[in-house]
């Protein structure tokens, strides 16, 4: 009899009721849903994280492939922009420098006074002054050139390039110069009161050979001035001046 009341006391002590069965199974689906969610949320934060992981890694390779686009660009450029040694001839003194710079000089002043001469007028004025009195009659004889008057030391002028053939003292005229031009004419200068070249010297137009005075038969400090074109026989100036672009007035 004990035994049997034992072993009904033990059956009744495992006997699982049906409202303990359910309380476990609501149990283990609360944990297995539980381990679900987890295992969901895990899943999607590392599929997550994979797929940035991705774009993450190019972004900071491409910073890479520029630097070494960059480093190949600076390398190429460097090779382009190296300093070149240059080979130069051994120095070797230059022998005649001196004959050289004296020859350069002479060569320089040859051509200045060639510039010079090619500035130089054809034909000048033979002094600045008042026209005083014109070629012609006068008193019943000829006066044969003009006469321009300004005040004593008035620089005269030789009208074109020629040679001195007179210089000195004359007859009526005080003191004369006359001239030989290139072309065969012949220029008279009369009255001044200093001279400035003698015969046989070479001048050009426009150079001052004397300065204007009144000695002679004059009445007061003037230039008296003839032109003698075929050397014999002078003519009126002032048209033989216009001719060649010089106004006497």
């Amino acid at each position: 009899m004990r035994q049997q009341a034992q072993r009904s006391a033990a059956g009744r002590h495992r006997r699982i009721t049906s409202s303990q069965t359910t309380k476990g199974r609501i149990a283990l689906v609360a944990v297995a849903t539980g381990a679900v969610s987890t295992a969901g949320i895990g899943g999607a934060a590392a599929a997550q994280i994979q797929a940035q992981a991705p774009e993450q890694s190019a972004t900071a390779a491409t910073p890479q492939i520029e630097l070494a686009a960059n480093a190949a660009d600076i390398a190429a450029t460097s090779s382009e922009v190296a300093p070149q040694i240059l080979s130069i001839a051994e120095y070797k003194p230059v022998a005649g420098l001196a004959d050289q710079l004296t020859k350069a000089v002479e060569y320089s002043n040859v051509r200045a006074e060639v510039d010079q001469a090619l500035r130089a007028p054809s034909v000048a004025k033979p002094a600045e002054g008042a026209f005083t009195s014109g070629y012609g009659p006068r008193w019943g004889t000829l006066h044969a050139g003009i006469d321009i008057a300004n005040a004593v030391g008035t620089p005269i002028l030789a009208i074109m390039d020629g040679t001195v053939i007179d210089s000195g003292p004359a007859s009526g005229y005080g003191q004369w110069i006359r001239v030989q031009h290139d072309d065969g004419a012949v220029s008279v200068y009369g009255h001044m009161e200093t001279l400035a070249v003698g015969v046989g010297e070479r001048v050009h137009a426009g150079q001052n050979i004397a300065g204007m005075g009144s000695r002679g038969f004059s009445t007061g400090s003037h230039l008296h001035f003839e032109i003698h074109p075929s050397g014999n026989g002078a003519v009126d100036p002032v048209p033989w001046f216009a001719e060649r672009g010089v106004t006497i007035q």
